[in-house]
């Protein structure tokens, strides 16, 4: 699945939902970047904006759109990476903040602890080498924000820190 065929399917389930996609043209490249490097690397379309196990069984809560975006957007305006907002954030993305995780830190753990080939490494422990079974994550040092990919975003998806704030650890299958 490519980056417009992404874009048309959210843009589809926004105005099904009476939702907007973000207007930032930046920040939503980011986004749908996220969402194509996660189809392609486990054949859902997992939120850009956390990790997922690569098992589908325990990342159905966070394929896009997550079961947590109607309560984000109805709470705060807008979904914990902002891809989808209300009109107050479509019309003024200057507002786009930082919002908590509500997908419980149990479910994280335990998707993460359940796949057997994608052990959870520590952020502190990281390693500094690459190999072919490594996945590359980053982790924004503003917000703790991650994202499996194999260069930082630009700019982060929650707090718009800038690639340079990001450090890298691995994920080893």
């Amino acid at each position: 699945m490519d980056k417009q065929r992404i874009l048309t399917l959210m843009k589809q389930n926004a105005a099904q939902n009476h939702y907007y996609l973000c207007s930032d043209p930046k920040l939503l490249d980011t986004l749908l970047e996220g969402l194509v490097s996660n189809y392609q690397r486990y054949g859902y379309a997992s939120c850009p904006c956390r990790i997922a196990s690569g098992d589908k069984t325990y990342d159905s809560d966070i394929i896009c759109p997550c079961e947590y975006r109607d309560a984000d957007v109805d709470e705060y305006g807008m979904c914990y990476c902002g891809l989808f907002v209300n009109q107050e954030k479509y019309e003024n993305p200057q507002l786009l903040a930082p919002i908590p995780e509500r997908r419980p830190v149990e479910i994280q753990d335990a998707a993460l602890k359940m796949k057997p080939h994608a052990p959870r490494t520590p952020m502190h422990g990281a390693s500094s080498s690459k190999t072919q079974k490594n996945i590359s994550v980053y982790r924004c040092t503003v917000c703790g924000y991650l994202c499996a990919r194999e260069t930082p975003p630009p700019v982060c998806p929650i707090c718009k820190a800038k690639a340079e704030r990001f450090e890298l650890f691995y994920l080893t299958k």
